[in-house]
């Protein structure tokens, strides 16, 4: 559900070619969340067991944060905007920092999953948050991006705090990346409605 900030650029990229670059990042990431969403929902059933998850599910909380990890890396060169800049590097660091703690605390119990994953999604949020309220005014279109950093910020607080009750189970965090990839679908469309208005 998260999204990072593109670093301040060599040369300045047009507003349009950032748009389309964010666009294009924006979509894969829905992908990545849908395909993400089914392969937890589809196998839900197997995935906990009585003292913790399943092999398969590790694989999938690891790999979550690993991927937005990624996508920050290579959102700025699909943006047009040269390297990382300090929050982008942070948010980078946060997402390997939880997939080796998720690597841990997945093959331990699902409570500690669910903190771990928590934690995760409260701070990602509040970087993306930050990121899209400075984004407003270059890249524009930003509103979606808040809303989903804010609502990744009540999310994870929620799950984190909920986390040792005996009712959360791993479909929760099923039901944050569905939210997650609604919210940057949502994105690009905003973008793709203000390229057209900027005559791009």
């Amino acid at each position: 559900m998260t999204q990072t900030a593109a670093a301040h650029p060599t040369a300045a990229p047009t507003a349009g070619t950032t748009s389309s670059g964010l666009r294009s990042l924006h979509l894969v990431r829905v992908a990545f969340s849908l395909v993400w969403v089914a392969l937890v929902l589809t196998t839900s059933a197997s995935l906990e067991s009585a003292d913790g998850v399943t092999a398969l599910a590790g694989v999938l909380l690891v790999v979550y944060p690993l991927w937005d990890a990624v996508a920050t890396l290579l959102e700025p060169r699909l943006a047009g905007t040269g390297s990382l800049d300090r929050v982008g590097a942070v948010n980078v660091g946060l997402g390997l920092a939880t997939a080796a703690g998720m690597a841990v605390a997945a093959f331990s119990t699902v409570r500690a999953a669910l903190l771990v994953f928590g934690v995760w999604a409260l701070l990602a949020g509040a970087v993306q948050l930050a990121v899209a309220l400075r984004r407003r005014r270059t890249v524009g279109a930003q509103w979606p991006m808040i809303v989903s950093g804010g609502q990744s910020v009540l999310a994870g607080a929620v799950i984190a705090g909920t986390s040792g009750s005996a009712t959360s189970g791993l479909s929760t965090v099923a039901g944050y990346s569905a939210f997650g990839a609604f919210w940057f679908l949502v994105s690009v469309v905003a973008l793709s409605v203000r390229a057209r208005r900027a005559g791009r």
